[in-house]
């Protein structure tokens, strides 16, 4: 298991009660195989994108830490892939 960190971004149309519910969604990804979060910041918070991404001009920014290995990274990307709400995000290895 390795230190990650994980930066996504999430559509700026949903409201505060979707994106709790989205972080929560890619949080329990990580954690139902085996990996755990450490972390997580919100602070960036909603902001403009240097280009449009799927049409949108804004996106709500979220960092978070974990803790996974092979098999979560693998379950976080498909899943990642496929979920509406996400724009874009990625995944580096924490050298902390």
């Amino acid at each position: 298991m390795r230190n990650y960190e994980i930066m996504y971004i999430l559509k700026s149309d949903l409201d505060e009660e979707a994106r709790k519910n989205a972080n929560e969604e890619l949080a329990k990804i990580i954690t139902s195989n085996g990996g755990t979060v450490n972390a997580c910041d919100e602070s960036m918070g909603l902001r403009e994108l240097a280009y449009p991404i799927k049409k949108e001009n804004k996106g709500y920014y979220v960092v978070i830490k974990v803790t996974m290995g092979n098999e979560a990274i693998s379950e976080f990307n498909r899943r990642t892939r496929i979920n509406p709400s996400v724009l874009r995000y990625l995944i580096t290895v924490a050298h902390e």
